[in-house]
């Protein structure tokens, strides 16, 4: 490839032998095809590790194969900071390992990337895909979530953060996603500090503070359901695993909102109501509500 890409889809696995292919051959079945795709490897023990640098070695003016010094491993937030800074692409894309796209998904957004270039963020709805198992029973579970906001829009910050406190289960999936990548350097990337559950609404609360972001209905990503994703095995093993990691976010918001000195008296408000829930919330009624809070940041199988 002799010209910059217009989209760099940044993927971090980590043991996700068992679908990474299929997420990498939606990749090249894009009708847009001015793209490149980051695989980081986040500390993988399977075969997936092969299965990238396979990829690689098929397209490498294309396709990349990353990892951290050592094979370590470092966390979702790390991982995508790798990738993002090894990216070319004005824009960002995230597919995680287990999820899919489907073949419209770059030339859809990159259109509205065009048309609206004040949109620091475009993200859209979320098909919740179970029938990728092939089961008469399955294919009725298929649903696509709800925006929780007005579509076909611009929204100015902070609005969207707002909406996201309000009605936590409306918080965008990553792979519904493509982002500025100068916005994101600016931003400093990704959280560090924050591996696994909420890393990925730690830096939406970022973009949704500093740029305005369009919303769209139409779907372009799948987000396989299964019980090995993040989310799944956070929901079974109790209320604890995933109150202490949105505490945590909370903490660090309030701290952000601070430290950039946000004058919004209703985003305090709303983050100063969470925080009271979190704290002292119990029973299954805060613990669906923290379930689905939880569910985008579900990113990719044994994490």
């Amino acid at each position: 490839m002799t010209s910059p890409p217009c989209v760099s889809v940044l993927t971090i696995f980590l043991d996700a032998e068992r679908f990474l292919g299929e997420g990498i051959r939606s990749v090249f079945a894009q009708t847009f095809d001015a793209w490149e795709l980051l695989l980081v490897d986040d500390g993988s023990r399977d075969a997936s590790g092969d299965v990238a640098r396979t990829w690689a070695a098929r397209d490498p003016a294309r396709v990349r194969y990353l990892a951290h010094p050592g094979g370590a491993n470092r966390g979702m937030s790390a991982s995508r900071n790798l990738a993002r800074r090894d990216a070319r692409g004005e824009l960002l894309a995230f597919l995680d390992a287990d999820d899919v796209w489907r073949p419209e998904k770059f030339e859809r957004h990159v259109e509205i990337a065009d048309v609206w270039p004040q949109a620091g963020m475009i993200y859209g709805a979320t098909e919740y895909w179970y029938s990728w198992t092939g089961s008469a029973a399955d294919r009725a579970r298929d649903y696509v979530a709800g925006l929780g906001t007005p579509s076909e829009r611009l929204v100015r910050p902070p609005a969207l953060l707002a909406c996201w406190l309000r009605d936590g289960s409306a918080v965008p999936c990553m792979g519904s996603l493509v982002v500025r990548r100068a916005l994101v350097n600016a931003l400093g990337g990704f959280e560090e500090a924050f591996r696994d559950q909420y890393e990925d609404q730690v830096f939406y609360a970022k973009v949704a503070l500093a740029a305005p972001i369009f919303v769209t209905a139409q779907g372009r990503d799948r987000y396989r359901q299964h019980p090995d994703s993040d989310c799944a095995r956070a929901g079974a093993s109790g209320r604890a695993r995933i109150a202490r990691p949105r505490a945590r976010f909370l903490r660090w918001l309030d701290a952000y909102l601070t430290q950039h000195d946000v004058q919004d008296d209703e985003l305090r408000r709303l983050v100063r109501r969470e925080r009271r829930r979190v704290r002292i919330g119990s029973g299954p009624a805060m613990l669906r509500r923290l379930v689905a809070r939880c569910v985008p940041s579900g990113a990719g199988l044994g994490r």
